[in-house]
């Protein structure tokens, strides 16, 4: 028979080394991505991160850095730069053949956030390097529709007039851009504005949403009498 006090100095032993191996267990899972980039990729993150463009080109012309490695949170080096906004990066990052439309843990893009965003530079720069358009957010949406939601008048009048862009394409919340202009905005001046780009750009303005709701019917009933003047001048019907 096993006296007490061997019996809790087992016990105490047998919880400590549990403890142990979870521990290394979980630090290990956490370290997983991050453990596949090599010493160059990783130096290739604190440049970017440190808005070092020297540095970065340094890096990319000495070596075989892989501009597709991903961080922790799935970030490619591009999109790190995105979202820190270094455009400068950014741009020569695309330049040397960066992928424009990778997705991180967020299901955000390069392109998708930049739009997003009115980062209308980088907007520009993606569409001119393969910005994919079937490549959608977490919402299922396109660059177009949060920009359209925000205010970003000028990335709007770009995508809208892009040819082959999908300008009706709905998401899962079931509105499209010009939707989200109208239900998601206070209908002032910008969102006038980007509802008439829309327009001018050739959207559908009857697409109802999940209820069956129409852009007139919530322009309506939100009493944005301007923007219901240029739905109504469109055909826009409840």
């Amino acid at each position: 028979m096993i006296r007490p006090v061997t019996y809790s100095l087992l016990l105490i032993f047998s919880v400590g080394l549990s403890t142990n191996l979870t521990a290394s267990c979980s630090n290990n899972d956490n370290n997983k991505l991050e453990n596949t980039t090599t010493t160059m990729e990783t130096d290739l993150f604190k440049a970017v991160e440190n808005n070092n463009l020297a540095r970065v080109k340094e890096i990319v012309a000495t070596s075989q850095v892989n501009l597709e490695a991903k961080n922790g949170r799935g970030e490619t080096p591009l999109m790190l730069a995105t979202y820190r906004q270094y455009n400068a990066i950014a741009f020569y990052l695309i330049d040397q053949g960066a992928n424009v439309n990778t997705q991180d843990n967020n299901l955000n893009s390069p392109f998708l956030y930049a739009g997003a965003e009115g980062n209308l530079a980088l907007v520009k720069k993606a569409l001119e390097h393969g910005a994919d358009f079937t490549v959608f957010n977490r919402y299922n949406g396109t660059a177009l529709i949060p920009a359209a939601e925000k205010g970003h008048l000028d990335v709007v009048e770009v995508l809208v007039q892009t040819p082959n862009y999908p300008i009706d394409h709905v998401n899962r919340l079931g509105w499209t851009a010009l939707m989200e202009a109208i239900v998601l905005s206070n209908g002032g001046a910008v969102h006038t504005a980007i509802v008439q780009a829309l327009i001018e750009g050739g959207v559908d303005v009857n697409i109802p949403d999940h209820d069956g709701k129409t852009p007139l019917y919530h322009a309506k009933s939100r009493k944005f009498t301007q923007i219901i003047a240029l739905l109504e001048a469109a055909g826009a019907h409840i």
